[in-house]
This record gives C-alpha cells, sequence and structure tokens, in this order.
C-alpha cells in the first residue's frame, strides 16, 4: 500500500469513528443540557415528535473531520519522503487545505452561535439573517484574503481564471472574488436549509466528499484528496446518529460547516463549475424557497409548492424522510458522475 492509499483509508477511519464515538458521549451531554431542537408549526405536522431532540451534534463531524485533515495530510507528505517519493505541495496548495478548513470551522462557529441563542429562546429563530450574512462574508472575504496573500508571496499564477466548460479558460479578475464570494455564501446557506430531514444533509455531503476525493485524486492534488476523505468518513459516522428516525440533528453548526466544506474543496481543486453542480441539492433547495416567497407575493397567497424547502414539498407529497435522503443521494451521484466526465475529458 503507497502513502497515498494508506493516508486517504486512515483519513476515513479517523474521522468516521471518532465521529461515531464521539455520538456516545455529546448526545447525553446535550441532553443533560436540554438542548433540543425546536420544532416550528408550520413545519410537517408529524415532525413535532422530533420536538427536543438534541441539535448542535455537527460539533462531532467537525472535531473528526478537523483531525483526520491535520494528521493524514501532513502523514502523507512525510511517509512520501521517507519511501524516496518526490512529492512536493506547494505553499498555496497547503493553504486552501488549510485555510479551506477554518473557513469551514468558522462557519461552524457562526451555526454554533446560532444554536446556541435558539436553544436559550426556546425558539426556531437564532441569529437574524443579516448577522449571519455579515459573519459569513467575513469569513469568505479572509480565505479569499489569505490565498490572494500567500499566492502573491509565492509568486504563483492567477488565482482569478476560471474554467468554464465548453468556453475554455475565462480571467475574471477583480469580480472574481465578489462573483464567488457570492456563491460560497449562497450555497453555505443552501446546506442549511436542506438541514430538514433526518440524514438529508449529511447523506448529501458524503458523496460530495467522495466525489472530491476522486477529482482531487484525479488531479494529483493528493493532500486535497486526503481532506475530501476526512469529509467522507465523518459524514458517514455521523449518519449512524443521525438517519431516520435522528436521534441528534447536525443543527446550524454542522450544515454551516458541511457548506462551507464543500465551497472550499471546489475552490481549492479549482473546479468552479463542478463545485456548482455537486452543490446542485442544496441549490435547488435555496431555490425553492426563493420561488415559493416570489410566487406567493405576486399570486397573492398561493404557493408554487405544497411547502418549502423542497424536501418538505415531497414530504408532503407523501415520500419517507428515507426515501427522500435516496433520491436527493442518487441526484448527487449523477451529477458527480458528470463532474468526472467534465474534468477527466476537460470539456
Amino acid at each position: 500500500m503507497n502513502a497515498y492509499s494508506f493516508s486517504v483509508i486512515l483519513s476515513i477511519l479517523i474521522s468516521f469513528l471518532v465521529t461515531l464515538s464521539l455520538g456516545k458521549v455529546v448526545i447525553p451531554f446535550l441532553h443533560k443540557l436540554k438542548y433540543g431542537q425546536t420544532i416550528l408549526e408550520i413545519g410537517p405536522s408529524w415532525h413535532k415528535n422530533k420536538q427536543g431532540t438534541p441539535t448542535m451534534g455537527g460539533i462531532m463531524f467537525i472535531i473528526g473531520i478537523t483531525l483526520a485533515t491535520v494528521i493524514c495530510v501532513p502523514m502523507y507528505y512525510y511517509l512520501s519522503s521517507i519511501s524516496g517519493l518526490k512529492v512536493t505541495e506547494t505553499p498555496l496548495m497547503m493553504t486552501k487545505i488549510f485555510a479551506g478548513l477554518g473557513m469551514a470551522i468558522a462557519c461552524g462557529l457562526t451555526g454554533m452561535i446560532d444554536d446556541f441563542v435558539k436553544v436559550k429562546q426556546k425558539q426556531n429563530a437564532g441569529l437574524t439573517p443579516k448577522q449571519k450574512l455579515i459573519l459569513q462574508f467575513g469569513i469568505t472575504f479572509a480565505y479569499f484574503l489569505i490565498l490572494g496573500v500567500v499566492n502573491t508571496a509565492t509568486g504563483g499564477e492567477s488565482l482569478t481564471k476560471v474554467h468554464l466548460p465548453f468556453f475554455g479558460v475565462i480571467e475574471f479578475g477583480f469580480f472574481y472574488w465578489i462573483i464567488f464570494s457570492v456563491i460560497i455564501v449562497g450555497i453555505i446557506n443552501a446546506a442549511n436549509l436542506t438541514d430538514g430531514v433526518d440524514g438529508l444533509s449529511a447523506s448529501v455531503a458524503l458523496f460530495i466528499g467522495i466525489f472530491y476525493m476522486f477529482l482531487a485524486n484525479f488531479m494529483g492534488m493528493f493532500g486535497m484528496s486526503i481532506e475530501a476523505a476526512a469529509l467522507t468518513g465523518g459524514c458517514l459516522g455521523f449518519l449512524f446518529w443521525n438517519f431516520h428516525p435522528a436521534k441528534v440533528f447536525m443543527g446550524d453548526t454542522g450544515s454551516l460547516f458541511l457548506g462551507a466544506m464543500a465551497c472550499a474543496l471546489g475552490i481549492g481543486t479549482g473546479l468552479h463549475v463542478p463545485m456548482i453542480i455537486l452543490a446542485f441539492v442544496y441549490i435547488l433547495e435555496m431555490f425553492s424557497v426563493i420561488l415559493q416567497v416570489a410566487y406567493f407575493k405576486f399570486t397573492h397567497g398561493k404557493r408554487l409548492f405544497k411547502m418549502s424547502p423542497i424536501h418538505h414539498h415531497f414530504e408532503m407529497c407523501g415520500w419517507s424522510e428515507t426515501k427522500i435522503c435516496a433520491v436527493f443521494s442518487l441526484t448527487t451521484i449523477f451529477l458527480g458522475i458528470i463532474s468526472i466526465l467534465l474534468v477527466v475529458y476537460n470539456i
């Protein structure tokens, strides 16, 4: 077994086992603190039996993914060096790996504050949308600033070039920072909207991690692939506790972290369009809410969907939570295959 294969497997195992094991400690602790989820009256009536299920469980996979990344990425380069392999990683790539992880952790902390306020106030409203957006844009700008400073200091190539399928490489210049800051914050919040059915957000993120693991490996970005492996293991470990019927919810703590991780891997690998494709389920959830609100206003009270985000629409149509997870996961797998074809054939 070579250094890369060993590091990927170890990354998955550490993240999986840490997340799985923490459930035995964190869930009872959250119960003791009475950090239970408040279920809104406007939601599906059958969700009321979930009232009081512990939230903020996302901290479990945040710890698992972080430990796996900080252990296994450096380990890969060390094992490669002592094996005689000439594997070097640019300072920029290492920055992308760990600054991306830092961005995700910062978003997770933002979510944790939001969850804490919700729990203390015993309602499903924490930070205001304005407060969350200010924090998220601040975190995203800091992430891009770090990448820009390191890239300038090391004399790297332009970070603002984007490969668009069928059009080739386009230089976005200054507008890159604005456009992709908005996209990142959008995906982060869209991931938060996806967390409304047992196992859904973690299932989608699991397959996002798997596809980034293969895409980064194909591109020779082995450290980034190991980080994606950590995401995969963490989501798998969390699903043991979160799959229907959920024993714990990830809360905004987990969903904002997962959305940021998906973006960090997309920006880090330079796969901007595949990043958007892989996040399609998140984006669909977000636009279902936007469309629902717009349609409601323009038609003076009519609804486009039975309920939004769209996973609740399918629930109201009679789909089980397990079926929704399966269909949305299969959708992500299909889109992941499209992403791989775009990259492999350099379309």
